[in-house]
């Protein structure tokens, strides 16, 4: 069995491995294997009756916890088994912090420790009182629009008649009549007087990261952002051809308005707010949005294209944004996005970890004729592409149909240059092969 996010193998002890118990002790648990290679084959292990009594003590002595330790033997070979199992309070080894993500071990510090101490106590970072605001740092227009935004959802219990002080109270913005910090990034006339990292950095770029051309920045509490930073995109970062439909001017956006509202959305409610500002960086044939924060634990990659659970980094930012109509709690969130664009007939986002953080990126439409033939493709590779972007996919068969007269030869050579130009990418195996679109920037 390879290793994996709970099972790591080790030829051999050292006490560096102090940190992989510590680490899995403040994950969900996991077994380190002295005398086995990367493969998991046993090896052995030396002195492993020494090891037998020193780990214990090593583990107790450095951590104040308990490991179960076990010696195996498989024909000549002797190996160690270390059980760590998950705790609910924080684990430290020597004052520093591990943890255990997917198969690889880190050590927290800074805005991420906080959160894992935050998150130890039974707590999340939106959850804590902010000791500093009072109601006079409150947006009482930003309030009030949320306000109209929940009433035409219906997601807010009934505050007819009720302050301001006890609708707070109600969506659990305030402790003993103190505010949250939930309650200052949602409607605080200035979050960044209090948390410096609040604010949406716009920039468009040209050709690369090094290329910026200019560059706004967007401050706000997040209904206020939510709107300045749609707005700024709209009129100065994307460009909107028109179109005419009869006696009716129709904007048309290069990318669809509910996948730019989700991705901002996402940015702005599951980010970690005591790490790096949100950035939206604008290209040609691209937009992007980055916030601070891995995805957590459960959540993977490849669980966002389909229904997943909602393990939201801010509860009581995202309940709050929920009762206005903003998102909902299903984790649908980053599917909205990649429907909506496939329904725009676009490439499909891609959606990555970098960083310490979440990228979002959509991609403009670049399978035009126009644009292929700039790319450099003949005619016969410009006809199937564009067969692909509507049927799906392709296979040999059907390249030469759709290019009648030319011989096999010729169309497993047009097909290898496109996928070594990215453009195409081959699935399945011998008569299954078939071919379908890679994003083309």
């Amino acid at each position: 069995m390879p290793e994996q996010q709970n099972i790591e193998y080790k030829q051999s002890w050292h006490d560096d491995y102090l940190k992989w118990v510590c680490g899995f002790a403040n994950a969900q648990g996991g077994i380190i294997y002295i005398g086995k290679d990367d493969t998991g084959q046993v090896v052995g292990v030396e002195n492993y009756k020494r090891l037998m009594d020193d780990i214990p003590n090593k583990i107790r002595d450095t951590m104040g916890i308990t490991a179960e330790v076990n010696l195996h033997q498989e024909r000549e070979h002797f190996f160690i088994e270390i059980v760590a199992q998950p705790y609910s309070v924080p684990i430290s080894l020597r004052g520093k912090y591990y943890y255990r993500s997917g198969s690889t071990k880190h050590e927290l510090t800074g805005a991420s420790l906080n959160e894992f101490l935050l998150r130890k106590s039974g707590r999340t970072w939106d959850d804590v009182i902010e000791p500093r605001a009072t109601y006079d740092d409150i947006d009482e227009k930003a309030f009030k629009s949320y306000l109209l935004m929940s009433k035409e959802k219906g997601r807010l219990p009934d505050v007819e008649g009720l302050t301001t002080e006890e609708i707070f109270d109600k969506l659990r913005l305030t402790e003993k009549g103190q505010l949250k910090r939930a309650a200052i990034i949602l409607f605080g006339k200035d979050p960044g007087r209090f948390y410096p990292s609040t604010f949406v950095k716009i920039g468009r770029f040209i050709n690369d990261n090094t290329d910026l051309r200019f560059q706004e920045v967007e401050e706000g509490n997040l209904i206020v952002l939510l709107r300045n930073v749609l707005a700024q995109l709209n009129h100065k970062f994307l460009i909107h051809p028109i179109e005419f439909e009869g006696m009716y001017r129709v904007e048309k956006g290069e990318y669809p308005v509910p996948a730019i509202r989700e991705m901002l959305l996402n940015a702005l409610v599951h980010r970690n707010y005591m790490g790096a500002q949100t950035q939206i960086r604008v290209y040609d044939d691209k937009i992007s949005s980055w916030n601070d924060g891995l995805l957590p634990e459960g959540i993977s990659l490849e669980s966002l294209k389909r229904s997943h659970s909602s393990k939201p980094r801010n509860p009581i930012i995202a309940d709050v944004c929920f009762k206005g109509g903003l998102i909902d709690t299903w984790g649908r969130g980053t599917i909205k996005i990649i429907d909506t664009c496939k329904a725009a007939e676009l490439p499909e986002p891609e959606l990555t970890e970098r960083d310490g953080g979440f990228l979002v990126t959509l991609f403009k439409d670049n399978l035009t004729e126009e644009k292929l033939q700039k790319l450099g493709l003949n005619q016969r590779q410009v006809k199937a592409v564009l067969y692909v972007k509507e049927k799906g996919k392709i296979t040999n068969l059907q390249y030469l149909e759709v290019n009648d007269g030319i011989t096999d030869r010729t169309a497993l050579r047009d097909l290898d240059i496109l996928i070594e130009n990215g453009i195409l990418r081959r699935v399945g195996e011998k008569k299954a092969t078939y071919y379908e679109l890679i994003n083309v920037g």
